[in-house]
This record gives structure tokens, sequence and C-alpha cells, in this order.
């Protein structure tokens, strides 16, 4: 089975997807690699081209390689043909929200990370956040759009993002009559999610599927962000002030409580191979925020650096997320053929 790393993809992601490939490609030097392009074609490109590339987070990546597709719907074809193993190093939009680990599973591609169902599940925050409550999971009351200006009277501040978006792309925080403006306006192109701002440090939470089966939450992460407003898009991956404390600074009953949040959430969205799941922590305990099925995998990400923290190798995490993904291809084929 030929290992492919997949990356870019026609989403705003697709620069954090690079980052995460850059790391992926140290891992595993002999995989080969794809890049979906923004008009969903698809390339071939070298190691040298991508490690080349400085900027990742702020300028496109252009492959140096043959065009193999017009469409990702080909460049799957093309994967079920080699027999190929996708290592997903995509963020967002197709990529996470379940269409293109459905083209995966309709050709029994393997490839690693959750299925199209939990992908599009955990994806729509609204969605989640119900799944997650099933499961005992305390989260933050939603705010509908027409409701907003009576909620901002009664909390004098709430937070918008949109429902089913990554990497803190489009986050408001409504501290006056503009920004409601502001979220009116940005909800004429794409759902929001609106919610009363809870004040408390942010975390973070990775689970981990092992190889054997076994699920394991990882040690949570403090979020310092450099501004001391909020985990944006810019505090994430280009301010240097950020700080991203791990294990975090909590109290060894606040620590539980997270990981078995994390866990929690990870169980009711029906993840596989690995997740990690975001809360705001005030003094009463952990408010679930939103669980990513496909979290940023750089150097700079926050998932690695909890793997870090447990004591497991990179590249060890990729060899276990690989079987995995082999084992559950060869389990559905054999569900097939029963």
């Amino acid at each position: 089975m030929r290992i492919t790393i997949l990356f870019g993809g026609t989403n705003k992601e697709r620069l954090v997807s690079v980052a995460s490939a850059q790391a992926l490609h140290t891992a595993l030097p002999e995989a080969d690699l794809w890049f979906w392009e923004a008009d969903d074609s698809v390339h071939e490109t070298s190691g040298k081209a991508l490690l080349g590339h400085v900027r990742p987070f702020e300028d496109p990546f252009k492959p140096d390689g043959a065009r193999l597709s017009s469409a990702i719907e080909q460049a799957m074809d093309r994967a079920k043909a080699d027999g190929r193993l996708l290592v997903l190093g995509l963020h967002g939009g197709r990529a996470e929200n379940g269409e293109l680990q459905a083209m995966c599973e309709l050709r029994g591609i393997a490839f690693t990370g959750s299925g199209s169902a939990s992908s599009n599940l955990a994806f729509d925050k609204v969605a989640a956040k119900r799944f997650a409550a099933l499961a005992g999971v305390n989260s933050p009351d939603g705010i509908a759009l027409d409701d907003i200006e009576t909620a901002f009277a009664a909390h004098g501040k709430l937070i918008a993002k949109p429902a089913r978006d990554g990497s803190s792309y489009g986050l408001i925080f409504v501290n006056s009559k503009q920004d409601i403006v502001a979220v009116r306006n940005a909800a004429r192109t794409e759902e929001y999610v609106i919610e009363p701002f809870v004040a408390g440090t942010e975390a973070t939470c990775g689970v981990l599927e092992q190889a054997d089966g076994s699920i394991i939450a990882l040690p949570p992460i403090e979020i310092v962000p450099a501004d001391g407003l909020g985990f944006d898009y810019h505090a994430k991956y280009l301010a240097k002030a950020t700080q991203e404390i791990c294990p975090g600074r909590f109290s060894p009953e606040i620590s539980a409580a997270i990981k078995d949040m994390a866990l929690r959430a990870h169980l009711a969205l029906s993840c596989s191979g690995y997740s990690r799941t975001d809360f705001i922590v005030p003094n009463k305990g952990p408010v679930y925020l939103e669980t990513n099925t496909l979290p940023g995998l750089t150097k700079a990400s926050l998932y690695p650096k909890a793997l870090t923290a447990q004591g497991i190798d990179f590249a060890d995490f990729l060899k276990g997320q690989i079987a995995i993904a082999e084992r559950r291809r060869t389990q559905t084929l054999g569900r097939a053929v029963d």
C-alpha cells in the first residue's frame, strides 16, 4: 500500500494544511505528496518544494510536479487504482466536513482520521454541541441572530463564530453595537454561532486512539493569546507572544475534568484516530466549545505539543494512525463481502 500525504484544499485553511504537510513529510519522508489546489485540481509535488516554502501561513504554495487531475474526485479514482493510503494533512471545508471522507469510503480508500459521518457531525458546531451535551458535556447556550441585541443587553458581551469553519477564522467578539452590525454582515454569507461570552482560560485537549484500540486523553494545553483577547488565526500562527503551555497550569481536578469531557465528546461524535476539543475554563469548570477531527499538525500546532508532553514521538503517532486506517479499511471491506 502506497502512503500518500494529501494536503492543500479548496478552502481558506489550505495555508495551515501546507504547514501540516511539512511536518508530516519530515516524519514520513518516503510518502508521496499530493497537493489539492484551490481550483480543485490535484498535483504531485516534491519534498524539496514543500520544505522550501518558508511562509506557509501567509503565502500560497505552488507545487512543482505533474497535474494528476482537474478535480479531487478524479484524484480519488487514481488513489483507488494505485492502492494508496491517504494521510490527511488537510483542515476545514470539504476536507473536514465529511465530503472527502465519503469519497474515500465509497472507493475503499484507507485514510487517517475520522470517517465521513462523524466528520460531518463535528464540523457543524451546533450539532456537535447537541451531541456532546448528550454525553454530559457542558456547553454555552446558543443565541439566535434575531435575538442578538436582546442577548447583548442581557450579557454585556457575546462571541460569534462561523458554524462550519476552523482555525478561528471569522471570530467576532461582540463588545459594542458596531460589532453586532459586523455579525449581521458576516451572517449574510455563512451561518454563525452566537453565544454569551464566557470569561476564563482557553484550553484544548487532544484525544488519541492507539493502534491497540485504546483511547486516551492527552495532557490539556493552556492558551494565553498574545493580545489577551482571543485565540484567532493571527494569535494561533503568527503572533510570537502567544503562549501555549503544556501541560496547562490547571488544578488536578480541572485537568481531569477537561480530559474527561474531551473523551466524552470524542466518543459522542464517534470520532476515530484522533481529535482535539477546545474549551473555555471559568472558575466553575470547563465549558465545551468545539471538536476538531483534523486538528493542525504543524510544528506550531497544539496537538503535536500534547503528543510530546505525553511522551509520544510524532512519527510513532503517524505510524499508529496508518495502522488504524489500514485496519478500518480491512474491516469495512470485510463487512461489504459479508
